[in-house]
């Protein structure tokens, strides 16, 4: 069973480093990775992924940075939004995710929404205060380049 790529959009950090991507290191650990962070990581972005609100939220309320991004600046929140999961996106909104905090390439979670045609996600996304002109593309571009006219109507862009 292949997974599908994950998007270009915002990632975790690895706690404590400054850094992201499961390269990531704090200061003290100059010599590599600590294993057990790494696979930590792992699991919570698999989670984001697989939109098991509930344990990500526990993990996030026992430490794991909210706005964790990966090794191509996706957050939690974008993965989370980008594969359709509502209730997660709703989740971290609400331990105080950055729903704005676009990826390497610029693009936010909204934009990932619009792409992908996750209407809950949308909402949950405005709901917890995204900007629908944030990133490159917006959401406002996304949804002009692929026709969505209700959702530039829903932008106040129409």
């Amino acid at each position: 069973m292949g997974q599908a790529p994950d998007p270009e959009v915002p990632g975790p950090e690895i706690p404590g480093s400054g850094a992201s991507g499961p390269e990531a290191v704090a200061p003290e650990a100059a010599a590599g990775p600590d294993p057990e962070v790494v696979e930590l990581a792992g699991r919570v972005f698999d989670m984001a992924r697989g939109g098991d609100a509930e344990t990500l939220g526990a993990y996030v309320d026992a430490g794991v940075p909210v706005d964790l991004t990966n090794d191509r600046g996706d957050s939690l929140l974008m993965l989370a939004a980008y594969h359709g999961h509502a209730p997660a996106v709703r989740a971290l909104l609400q331990r105080g995710a950055d729903a704005d905090r676009a990826n390497d390439r610029g693009q936010t979670p909204l934009a990932g929404a619009v792409f992908k045609g996750e209407y809950e996600v949308i909402e949950a996304l405005l709901d917890g205060g995204a900007n629908p002109e944030s990133g490159v593309p917006s959401a406002v571009d996304t949804a002009r380049m692929f026709g969505k006219q209700e959702l530039l109507t829903l932008f106040g862009a129409a």
